[in-house]
């Protein structure tokens, strides 16, 4: 078996395929020391640039403090504190739902939430972009697994017309993680009505950035808990700490509660986390700048890209990814890049199709204009 893998590996550098850890000696901020270099970072999920806010670490320290630094079990057994529970009363507050269920991660999130409501009788739709979770959760759900062409509601209802009796789930993202781009999420709540469907989007990439007060893809469509019944946000990307969540209404989340395997047999969060992700919350309602910045740096980075006439593909979240297609030279370009002082991954298949490497550029609020600009220019240089 190791001499399977190891030529597996060889094959893999030999495409261009072969991923490498790099290791970062500094806070998460727009400039890091990664690898003993300094560089200005642009491929980061902290969106709002809280992962290193004074307020979040006051918070989280103040809790370790109390609480410890484990939470002992999981939730079920005695791993449930009172910065859980509040955390969880505040995310339902945040994005106008009933009630919210915390789970350790955004894949055991999206995993939990789909097998404990579908069995080998039901259906689930789900968009061909979707995060690696959504579809490993479909497949393991054991429910019978359909994927439709990106954002196209007519193959959709092609799917649901000829589907059976049963359970039937659409589930999608509200911000595309590789494309940046948005679900049409009013259609598809339309459809899900139509054909008696459930609607379940993971906003990982939106919650925080879209919307009026941050509530993300649903707040910035319009729709409420009935139109959307379920939600899965993470607190790892626009809210700086770490973990996830489901919400939606009390029964929704009380099955959750009761029959999602990745809820229930894991240990929970540590308290501190908790407290972090709270102390956040509270800092994007008071610091509704960062969103409107965030907005204005895409809107300038998206005018100066287009003015150098490069392959930016479509999209107005911070995820605004510059199509190269070549991953060997989505790599050289990345190595260029670096070499000008700027840390920019560069994506590959399998994470994006065959033949459509690119360059996955992500904007901060902590970023400034000038350091924008900065990219543009060094864009220019090893691009053109």
């Amino acid at each position: 078996m190791e001499q399977d893998l190891q030529q597996g590996l060889f094959e893999r550098q030999k495409q261009s395929l072969y991923r490498n850890r790099r290791q970062l000696s500094s806070p998460q901020g727009p400039e890091v020391e990664v690898d003993g270099k300094r560089l200005l970072r642009f491929c980061s999920n902290d969106y709002l640039g809280l992962a290193n806010h004074p307020e979040l670490a006051e918070a989280m320290i103040t809790a370790v403090k109390r609480y410890g630094v484990g939470s002992g079990a999981s939730h079920l057994v005695c791993g449930h504190t009172d910065e859980h529970h509040a955390l969880e009363q505040e995310l339902a507050a945040f994005t106008g739902r009933d009630r919210a269920v915390l789970f350790s991660t955004g894949y055991m999130a999206n995993q939990g939430v789909i097998t404990a409501l579908l069995g080998k009788a039901d259906y689930i739709f789900e968009d061909k972009l979707n995060h690696a979770s959504l579809l490993d959760g479909g497949l393991l759900s054991g429910a019978r697994f359909q994927r439709f062409l990106h954002n196209d509601l007519e193959n959709l209802e092609g799917r649901l017309a000829r589907a059976g009796d049963g359970r039937k789930l659409i589930a999608v993202d509200g911000v595309f993680s590789m494309d940046g781009d948005q679900a049409p999420l009013p259609g598809l709540a339309a459809m899900a009505d139509k054909y008696d469907a459930t609607l379940l989007v993971d906003d990982a990439h939106g919650l925080g950035v879209l919307g009026a007060n941050g509530g993300g893809s649903i707040e910035a469509a319009g729709l409420s808990q009935h139109e959307v019944p379920l939600l899965m946000g993470t607190l790892g990307k626009a809210v700086g700490v770490f973990g996830a969540f489901v919400a939606g209404s009390d029964s929704f989340i009380d099955h959750l509660i009761q029959h999602a395997r990745s809820y229930i047999y894991t240990t929970a969060l540590p308290p501190a986390v908790a407290a972090a992700a709270r102390a956040s919350l509270k800092v994007q309602a008071e610091e509704g700048w960062r969103r409107e910045h965030l907005a204005h740096l895409v809107s300038c980075f998206r005018a100066g890209v287009s003015d150098l006439g490069l392959p930016l593909m479509d999209s107005v979240s911070p995820i605004q990814p510059l199509m190269v297609g070549d991953s060997e030279r989505a790599i050289a370009l990345s190595q260029k890049l670096e070499e000008l002082g700027f840390w920019i991954t560069a994506i590959r298949p399998p994470t994006v199709a065959t033949g459509s490497a690119r360059l996955r550029i992500t904007l901060s609020a902590a970023h400034s204009l000038d350091q924008v600009e900065q990219l543009l220019a060094a864009l220019k240089k090893v691009v053109q």
